[in-house]
């Protein structure tokens, strides 16, 4: 019987090991084996199971101090469909051209572009279509989105690695902006990630993170139905607490604020019922549209030091 390797393991940000259990799913996924979980692994199911997440005593960080090791999370997210594959296609790429809006408002957009985990690629057509980048250093390890990524940078000097954790192929000082949606919550160790994209960052380069917001106004009202406490989420962010991290990383300004996603009416209303713990029926007519809202997602953007 395999379970979930880690075991009450420290704050991954400030390494304390002193703190609370806040939130508690009512099946107790840390006694459960990694077969047993799978199923939940992915996807917004009715049933839901994640480990508890305490808070840390030290630096206010919501994290799981029970969690997958490496091995157990490679494979677990080999399988995987593309991240947003839920939504339609128009609506995730508004969604990131405001991302990528509110980098080119924070800093040149020269050098190379590094995005950890891009899935198929809508930021980079993005900065394709809209930066001066030399290259593109892209970290996806998703190989069945590869080709998608490939055809995303329109033909510019691209490499496409799997490893998300090995940043070496990259030079020191050559990135202008590095980008990473919805990829810091999924990290094991988030501040180690942090200091080496610091270290690839040019001088004045900008890094652009897009997380959960655990202190929103939705989180609190949906408590622990809130779809972010799922298996996939080692540790939750709010305003105050990314700001420390990546302080902590090095970066000496930074600047967080609430962010513009675009869902279909349909989806919304589907999504908010199985949070609530039911499904609405299959032929429900419900109007498609996109509409634009900031519901409990934040941008952080932070420059390197000049």
């Amino acid at each position: 019987m395999t379970l979930p390797a880690l075991r009450d393991r420290a704050c991954p940000a400030c390494g304390a090991k002193t703190g609370k259990d806040e939130v508690a799913c009512p099946g107790d996924a840390g006694t459960m084996t990694v077969a047993q979980l799978r199923p939940y692994w992915h996807g917004l199911e009715k049933t839901k199971h994640f480990f508890p997440y305490r808070r840390c005593a030290d630096c206010a960080l919501l994290y799981n101090p029970v969690f997958f090791d490496d091995a157990q999370l490679a494979d677990l997210y080999a399988a995987m469909p593309p991240n947003m594959d839920m939504l339609p296609f128009s609506a995730v790429a508004d969604t990131q051209r405001g991302y990528f809006a509110a980098a080119a408002r924070s800093g040149p957009l020269s050098g190379d572009y590094l995005e950890i985990g891009p899935d198929i690629g809508h930021l980079v057509t993005e900065a394709v279509a809209h930066g001066g980048f030399g290259r593109f250093w892209l970290f996806e390890p998703n190989r069945a989105v590869h080709d998608q990524l490939k055809q995303a940078t329109g033909g510019k000097p691209a490499s496409i690695l799997t490893d998300m954790t090995d940043l070496s192929p990259v030079p020191d000082g050559s990135v202008g902006l590095a980008v990473l949606v919805h990829v810091l919550d999924h990290l094991l160790d988030p501040l180690t990630m942090l200091r080496t994209i610091g270290t690839k960052l040019k001088p004045g380069g900008t890094l652009l993170i897009v997380t959960h917001d655990e202190g929103s106004l939705l989180r609190r009202a949906l408590g622990r139905r809130w779809p972010p406490f799922c298996l996939q989420h080692p540790l939750l962010y709010n305003p105050g607490t990314i700001r420390r991290l990546v302080a902590r990383a090095g970066f000496p300004a930074i600047r967080v604020v609430p962010s513009t996603n675009y869902f279909p009416i349909d989806f919304l209303v589907r999504q908010g019922a199985q949070a609530a713990g039911f499904t609405l029926p299959g032929r429900l007519p419900l109007p498609r549209r996109a509409i634009a809202l900031r519901l409990g997602n934040m941008l952080t953007i932070a420059q390197a030091a000049a």
